[in-house]
């Protein structure tokens, strides 16, 4: 076997399984809100799309996808970040989900024999990490915390590491943070990028749950600076979170050309091509912003909720978006345990989700509380968790 397997951590919900063994929870019905899976319905019209066409059971996925969805998604994109200029041609691939995209990415982009760095966020989405160890790189990481407003500090990453950086990981809106990086951030990076030539990849996955105003993508700031190539710049969406659909694996990665044309051929070898019926479907997710709204209503609805009637039992901090509680405790682990026994809520510790560093783990003493239940599931949660504050 391949020997980086070695290198690779516990996914973080085998550490909660370990943690909450033996443990006997309270007798009432489990309450998840430790994974990011939307629990909100999917949209009856997507439902309908892929009934309509289960006649492409029968008909092999094409790599590049569709050139109906691959418009769509350029339509999208234009109409939600306001691009000048985006072609559905080449500056579009449709993927299997966006966990699937940016582990194949950074197999394709990173040349083993360089063994250069891929800076991430920590805490950060685990698939970072383990595509970078897998593609035999080194995982750099920058700490988000409270005092950087959980966006990482840029200027203190060292010179000689973005020399042999090859790939920037940001996720923003960030999970498990919420945090999400301002247009003067992107264009730092982006002259960074310039000087060191190293490849940023976004992860806006979340950029569509927000409250007040819609965050900022890497591709608007490139067309707001008139970067139209989007040059050493690609970003990664998808319809798990925008439209409930995590089950029909439908993302895509959008931006330079030069570097998707050899990942497409990658992909052909790969084999992840996205079921026909489900590009299909994509299509009237994409065309539509109806089921989006109404998405967003009910997530300010649970934050609302929480933020009213727990707000001064427990520290919480309203995300910028996204669905998470990024919430600071005195001992992660103890306070998940807690819940898990005294009112069956599952949440999921934060030093889980980053790593240990000469500075600490900042992931140490927070929790993460995904608030993907439905507003009555929240209430219960509420009211147990009014029980033992």
């Amino acid at each position: 076997m391949n020997s980086s397997l070695s290198l690779l951590h516990p996914y973080p919900f085998e550490k909660l399984n370990q943690l909450f063994a033996g443990i006997q929870p309270a007798d009432l019905p489990l309450i998840p809100l430790s994974i990011g899976e939307p629990k909100h319905p999917a949209p009856e019209f997507v439902k309908q799309a892929i009934i309509d066409n289960l006649q492409h059971l029968s008909t092999y996925p094409n790599s590049k996808g569709l050139s109906e969805l691959r418009t769509s998604i350029a339509n999208w994109l234009s109409r939600r970040f306001k691009l000048n200029t985006v072609s559905a041609e080449s500056h579009i691939l449709p993927v299997s989900g966006t966990r699937e995209a940016i582990f194949s990415f950074v197999q394709a982009l990173i040349n083993r024999e360089d063994a250069p760095y891929v800076v991430m966020p920590n805490p950060f989405y685990q698939i970072y990490e383990g595509a970078t160890l897998l593609a035999g790189a080194q995982p750099y990481f920058i700490n988000c915390t409270e005092e950087n407003d959980y966006l990482g500090d840029f200027d203190a990453v060292p010179a000689a590491v973005w020399e042999k950086t090859a790939l920037l990981f940001v996720c923003t809106p960030g999970n498990p943070t919420g945090a999400v990086l301002s247009k003067e951030q992107f264009k730092k990076l982006i002259s960074l990028s310039d000087q060191y030539g190293f490849v940023i990849a976004s992860d806006e996955c979340y950029s569509e749950l927000w409250f007040d105003e819609a965050p900022t993508g890497l591709l608007e700031v490139c067309a707001e600076i008139g970067r139209d190539d989007y040059k050493n710049c690609v970003v990664f969406h998808s319809l798990s979170k925008r439209s409930n659909l995590p089950g029909i694996r439908s993302g895509f990665i959008a931006g330079d050309a030069a570097l998707l044309q050899p990942y497409l051929q990658y992909r052909t070898y790969h084999g992840a091509a996205m079921p026909v019926q489900h590009q299909l479907a994509s299509i009237a997710a994409w065309n539509d912003e109806t089921h989006v709204e109404e998405n967003r209503v009910q997530y300010r609805a649970k934050f609302d909720l929480f933020q009213n009637e727990l707000g001064t039992l427990l520290p919480l901090k309203k995300p910028d978006a996204g669905f998470y509680y990024w919430l600071k405790v005195d001992h992660d682990e103890e306070f998940a345990k807690t819940l898990m026994k005294k009112v069956h809520i599952k949440v999921l510790p934060g030093r889980y989700l980053s790593r240990e560093t000469p500075e600490g783990n900042p992931g140490e003493n927070h929790v993460r509380l995904a608030l993907v239940a439905d507003l009555a599931q929240c209430e219960q949660v509420v009211q147990r968790l009014k029980m033992i504050l």
